[in-house]
């Protein structure tokens, strides 16, 4: 048990046998009244975000998490298998498990895997990514504009949106957060 005044973002807690992700709190102390704190959590099955507000210093459930590195290997009809480095154990997780970092998986990506009481409830993709462009329409010439972007599509499938310089075979820098482009390697 912790005390709501210990939260911090990326915490994982259990609230009535459901688990959820703190994804953002903010410590209020109003001029007149009781200190709250606000925060956005983030379902760990569903994936839906809820805002909750507790009483400064409430005691909330802690649910402990065990992430194991694992690597990707490939996907089937039945999911994506990951493979665990230390045991080579295998699992086959769901699409829907996995969210929508799955776009930048490719084979031999080193991932973390969360469990909960030895049941895998979500993956953390890696935050950057490397990965080749395969198709991007060319850059014109005398369009370097600064701030100028067009949609690249990456070997995974995935499509980001690029500055105009980058061309088919350039390897690109990636953040899964916010599908953004950061750098050409």
């Amino acid at each position: 048990m912790i005390t709501t005044n210990q939260l911090k973002t990326g915490m994982c807690l259990d609230i009535d046998g459901v688990l959820y992700i703190v994804v953002d709190f903010q410590h209020v102390k109003p001029g007149k009244g009781q200190a709250f704190v606000r925060t956005k959590l983030k379902n760990l099955l569903s994936g839906a975000v809820i805002d909750k507000t507790f009483r400064a210093g409430e005691k909330v459930e802690m649910a402990r998490l065990d992430r194991v590195k694992m690597q990707y290997l490939y996907n089937d009809q039945n999911g994506y298998v990951f493979m665990d480095t230390n045991t080579y154990e295998q699992i086959t997780l769901s699409a829907d498990l996995i969210g929508d970092g799955v776009k930048y998986f490719k084979e031999n990506t080193i991932v973390e895997v969360l469990f909960h009481e030895k049941i895998p409830i979500g993956v953390e993709t890696p935050t950057f990514v490397e990965l080749k462009v395969t198709q991007t329409d060319p850059g014109v010439r005398g369009d370097t504009v600064s701030g100028g972007t067009k949609p690249a599509t990456l070997e995974t499938g995935a499509v980001v949106q690029v500055p105009l310089f980058v061309q088919v075979g350039d390897v690109l820098k990636i953040d899964t957060r916010s599908d953004e482009y950061i750098t050409r390697v």
